[in-house]
């Protein structure tokens, strides 16, 4: 028995694929979220250390997470 598998064609799993490319941009979402909510939480010393102004730091917040 032959256990090699062929990789996904938009043919064969055309569902599998968009499966997978949405659960990719809800990740992408999450992480955007997460870590919008950690540059929030950080203080002027940690900004200043990470090089971001406080300018930036609210430019990035102003953003929707889906961008």
């Amino acid at each position: 028995m032959d256990r090699t598998h062929s990789p996904l064609s938009q043919h064969a799993h055309p569902h599998a694929l968009d499966s997978l490319r949405l659960y990719a941009v809800l990740r992408h979402w999450q992480r955007n979220l997460r870590t919008r909510r950690q540059l929030a939480q950080l203080n002027a010393q940690q900004l200043a250390d990470a090089g971001i102004s406080p300018a930036q730091r609210e430019q990035e917040l102003a953003k929707p997470f889906w961008r």
